[in-house]
């Protein structure tokens, strides 16, 4: 049985033999020969070979005509993108043309079958996501995506075919390479007929995957979107480092949703609190998971890249997953550092993926204010010129009047900063009305982490309470307010109010179903159901103001 050794140097020897003699001469002097990427050959200029620690000059002496017509007769003609390869084997020839068409330059890709390069991305691979391969050329996007051909075929037998484009992922030839195990090959003309022939591969051949290399075009962008809606799997590579690259090339973006521009209107705009026309994506993606090749033993994964492209274009950074193969093969898994999103996407109004319900959003405001972590105070000058405490806070507003805000931060002494972007904000104030209604600006708070206040109300207690809240959690206690000249007065309506509920409290759990209390302001009424709860006792809110008051009954 050949082994994938002797394989990759029988290969090689085929290449080495349509080279000229004193280049393969040259190169057997090489100890790391088993490590060659290239050999290059330009007219005039001595020929050089490129391993994976450098480059290297073969001899001083400059390549010559005859040299080039030497591999171009050993490797025949050239097809439409000046590309050739050598039957059974995954070695690319290409060539350099000058403006009569003549050969000035030949590019001698050694290719090779890498075994294991999968282990990466193999959870993927198997859990039927399309993923799309990205990196810069030579980095291993070809040998990776030949080698989930041959897993996807081979062990999970599953129906694979490969639209091998160049004939580079399967070999030149009618007959693939043996690296693609039993997938399927189906060879494209030239590179600007390879849309159709995707499209011909899911409706002639049943595939459950089909295997793309080298995307570029709108078209082969809008085939595999097609592909991927009749539910096949994809796996291709595409132009591109980064997916910041790809969200910003306007040919290949719709692999990844697309991105259009969206002018709100003046209420929209001022609730999101962002510029009126801001970025979206346009549609689902077509690819549910992004590998970026940063090396042959290193990748970063973009999962869910709806929710990641969502991110990228309201300017949050993004964080992949940074994934590490070790030389024993073992994968280890750690989180990439956070890249910045777009530097001028305003906040967007993407429908986020996987809503949730009423429920489910109040109990993640919840969690975001139990775990937001205390913040340190600073003294701050006021506009007097007297010191008072700071809070450490960006508050954005949404639904609440920014004036009664800061009147009640005057009035207690305290400062902190009112923003107008929700992405500079670490805290959302908003009501109970506009939490209930699902607005985007809180989903899109809630995940990302941003504390969200409710209030019941847009009123100065409400808002005096919250203060109080927010100092608590950064470790402070207020100052209480001045008084002023009616404070006694109401402190005498308080007491009062709260003698009646006490005393209607008393009646109920005497025996009495309800008794309806006197009509009192907002605040007074707070308190009273605060001290029906005290007494395990139901209260509610009866009548409208002036006229409401509060009814305590038995449960």
């Amino acid at each position: 049985m050949v082994t994938v050794e002797q394989l990759a140097n029988d290969e090689l020897e085929q290449l080495l033999q349509v080279l000229p003699d004193r280049v393969v001469e040259s190169l057997n002097q090489q100890e790391n020969a088993g490590e060659l990427l290239e050999v290059v050959l330009d007219l005039g200029r001595a020929p050089e070979a490129r391993f994976t620690t450098g480059d290297v000059m073969l001899g001083a002496d400059p390549v010559s005509r005859a040299d080039l017509q030497h591999v171009v007769d050993g490797i025949g003609s050239f097809g439409g993108d000046n590309r050739a390869g050598m039957e059974r084997t995954l070695h690319r020839i290409s060539a350099i043309r000058n403006r009569r068409g003549d050969v000035v330059g030949i590019t001698c890709r050694v290719g090779r079958a890498v075994f294991g390069t999968i282990k990466m991305i193999e959870d993927l691979a198997y859990g039927g996501k399309n993923i799309l391969l990205l990196g810069r050329p030579g980095v291993g996007k070809t040998t990776m995506l030949r080698e989930v051909a041959r897993v996807l075929a081979d062990e999970a037998r599953k129906r694979v075919i490969i639209v091998d484009t160049s004939n580079e992922i399967a070999g030149d030839g009618d007959i693939p390479h043996p690296a693609i195990g039993h997938a399927r090959r189906m060879q494209v003309p030239t590179p600007t007929e390879q849309h159709g022939v995707m499209i011909e591969a899911v409706e002639n051949h049943m595939p459950q995957v089909i295997i793309i290399d080298e995307m570029g075009t709108t078209q082969e962008a809008a085939a595999a979107r097609t592909i991927a809606e009749r539910g096949v799997q994809l796996v291709a590579t595409a132009h591109g480092n980064t997916l910041d690259n790809l969200i910003m090339n306007p040919t290949l973006s719709d692999l990844v949703g697309g991105v259009q521009t969206v002018t709100l209107g003046d209420q929209e705009a001022r609730f999101r609190g962002t510029q009126k026309t801001v970025l979206e994506r346009k549609a689902p993606p077509t690819f549910d998971v992004v590998v970026e090749i940063q090396d042959r033993d290193e990748v970063a994964v973009h999962d869910d890249v709806a929710q990641v492209v969502d991110q990228w274009l309201r300017g949050y950074p993004v964080a992949p997953e940074a994934r590490h193969m070790d030389s024993d093969g073992n994968v280890t898994r750690t989180a990439a550092p956070r890249r910045s999103g777009a530097d001028q996407a305003p906040w967007s109004a993407n429908e986020l993926q996987g809503r949730r319900n009423g429920k489910s959003r109040r109990n993640a405001a919840q969690t975001a204010y139990d775990q937001y972590p205390p913040a340190s105070f600073r003294d701050a000058p006021d506009a007097d010129g007297d010191t008072g405490p700071r809070l450490d806070s960006r508050i954005f507003l949404f639904g609440i009047s920014r004036d009664k805000l800061e009147a009640a931060l005057a009035e207690r002494g305290v400062s902190a900063e009112i923003v107008h972007e929700l992405r500079r904000a670490n805290v959302l104030l908003t009501t109970k009305n506009h939490y209930r209604r699902g607005s985007q600006l809180v989903r899109v708070a809630e995940d990302n982490s941003i504390p969200v206040y409710v209030l019941r109300k847009n009123t100065a207690p409400q808002i005096a309470e919250f203060l109080n809240s927010l100092a608590r959690d950064q470790g402070i206690d207020l100052p209480r307010p001045a008084r002023r000249p009616d404070d006694d007065a109401s402190d005498a309506a308080v007491a009062a109010a709260r003698a009646e509920a006490e005393e209607a409290a008393r009646r109920v759990l005497s025996g009495e179903f309800s008794v309806q209390l006197e009509p009192q302001r907002p605040y007074i009424r707070r308190l009273q159901h605060m001290l029906a709860e005290e007494f395990d006792l139901a209260s509610t809110s009866r009548g409208r103001d002036p006229r409401r008051g509060v009814l305590i009954y038995r449960p």
